[in-house]
């Protein structure tokens, strides 16, 4: 294939981040990698090298740290991404896990660490720079130059089913159903989640309003009326492990607010297992596992979120489609383990 090519600017600015209680004592590489989403710890660590991460505590700035210092509650760390300017979004030979396909739309299965399209600290091997390689000139100028063919995202840790637009129609109708999120019966997004701990009820819908935590504006969070938009995630528990450890749910979504299934599941009490960003205590817990759970949880290497089904109409036809995604290796460790007899 050849090697497509897509102009885009890129803008830095400098992020404040406080660092809660529950991400004291984890190190400075893994929060902040956590924090920023869509970079890699590599990433991350390249820029503590280069000088483009500040750490302060109480209030002084710290002279000699390293990506494995140990954050303490309270630390501020100021970061400002290297500056990227006009940068081409180049084709990459990438394998894309297609299900369907036809002149308008490409359904495929985006696997876990994959993000969606380019940004500051991830300017390549996204699933971006795969969909030009594959379609070509085709996607040039589809949902703008940054974000070709893309309607909608999965965060970079989560794995699952995304549609992608081939055409402008396509685009137009696809982002119309994503905009009502569901409410006018065209769109269906479910998904498998494990969580810490047993939900009450079991079966059971949570309702809030979302919007920047006030604290860390790379983390959502529950928010007055005036302050966020409405948030609506459908649960039901599907199976527990001994002692009420870890449960698996399936979360339907009536809107689509970002991180709205990890924020959430965080305001029940229940975070999602793995997710560093809302979740707390993971290494006392992983400490009270046995057997192939604990192996399980323990190679975890991000969020136990995974899209198995969207459902929607073709922008074009009409038809009503419908796909669904297999677990990926990683959780079909943590499904096996919880299902084993007691």
């Amino acid at each position: 294939m050849g090697r497509n090519s897509v102009s885009y600017t890129m803008t830095q600015t400098p992020n404040i981040i406080s660092v809660a209680a529950e991400h004291a004592g984890h190190r400075l590489d893994r929060i902040l990698s956590a924090l920023m989403q869509d970079v890699s710890r590599a990433r991350v660590q390249g820029w503590i090298k280069d000088g483009h991460v500040i750490l302060r505590r109480r209030g002084e700035v710290v002279d000699t740290f390293s990506a494995s210092s140990r954050l303490q509650e309270g630390d501020e760390m100021s970061v400002s991404p290297p500056p990227i300017q006009e940068t081409k979004i180049v084709g990459q030979d990438i394998d894309l896990d297609i299900l369907h396909e036809d002149d308008d739309i490409i359904v495929l299965h985006k696997p876990a660490v994959m993000v969606v399209h380019p940004a500051p600290g991830n300017p390549d091997n996204t699933l971006v720079n795969a969909l030009i390689s594959y379609c070509g000139d085709s996607l040039a100028g589809i949902g703008g130059e940054r974000r070709p063919g893309i309607v909608h995202r999965l965060d970079k840790d989560t794995s699952g089913i995304m549609v992608v637009a081939k055409t402008d129609a396509a685009h137009i109708g696809l982002s119309e159903q994503f905009k009502a999120h569901g409410r006018d019966g065209r769109l269906r997004r479910a998904y498998h989640a494990y969580v810490w701990g047993a939900p009450l009820p079991a079966i059971g819908t949570v309702e809030t309003y979302i919007g920047r935590a006030h604290h860390n504006r790379l983390k959502m969070g529950i928010v007055p009326s005036q302050h966020g938009r409405i948030a609506i995630t459908h649960y039901r528990r599907l199976s527990t492990s001994p002692g009420d450890i870890v449960s698996k749910l399936v979360c339907e979504l009536e809107t689509g607010r970002t991180h709205q299934i990890r924020v959430h599941m965080t305001h029940l009490g229940h975070s999602v297992v793995g997710d560093e960003l809302y979740g707390s205590g993971m290494r006392s817990r992983v400490a009270k596992l046995e057997g192939p759970l604990f192996d399980a949880i323990s190679n975890l290497k991000r969020q136990a979120l995974h899209a198995w089904l969207l459902g929607f109409e073709h922008p074009i036809t009409g038809e009503t489609m419908e796909f669904e995604a297999g677990l990926p290796d990683d959780l079909l460790a943590i499904d096996a383990a919880l299902t084993q007899k007691k």
